[in-house]
């Protein structure tokens, strides 16, 4: 079976450009939050900083699997990779355990406030949104 695959829209470009630098914000805040780097860690609260500090371990499994599923979907993404579906997927997944446990499984977003609600949510409209658009490309024969 051969597949003829599309020509890059300049909007792959873009987007995937876009993703990168954002799922590299979220790479830099696990690894920073994991590492306990305290120039970034110091923006934190004392009680966000116990919650951050003592999360479950599949907590932080979901969460890296979200972040970096997202960062490496990304680079998929540039590629014009069709795993790059799978990645966000994957991602997506981890991201939602994650918000799981946030909100009905812990105190997170009482420490966190409406602030981190909010953020949470555009993480997740922005995931979805990545998720879609590899798809679109994928099925569009962009992706290989």
């Amino acid at each position: 079976m051969h597949q003829v695959n599309a020509r890059t829209p300049m909007h792959l470009w873009i987007v995937g450009i876009l993703s990168l630098l954002w799922n590299a914000m979220g790479a830099f805040d696990y690894l920073a939050t994991k590492l306990r780097l305290e120039f970034y860690m110091n923006m934190f609260t004392e009680a966000q900083l116990a919650y951050f500090y003592d999360l479950p371990l599949f907590f932080t499994v979901f969460w890296a699997v979200g972040v970096w599923g997202a960062l490496f979907g990304s680079v998929a993404l540039l590629l014009r990779r069709r795993w790059a579906v799978a990645l966000f997927a994957l991602s997506l997944v981890g991201m939602i355990v994650g918000s799981i446990y946030t909100l009905f499984l812990s105190d997170g977003i009482e420490i966190m406030g409406a602030g981190g609600a909010i953020f949470s949510a555009v993480i997740f409209v922005v995931g979805v949104f990545l998720l879609v658009y590899a798809r679109r490309m994928a099925a569009a024969g962009v992706l290989r």
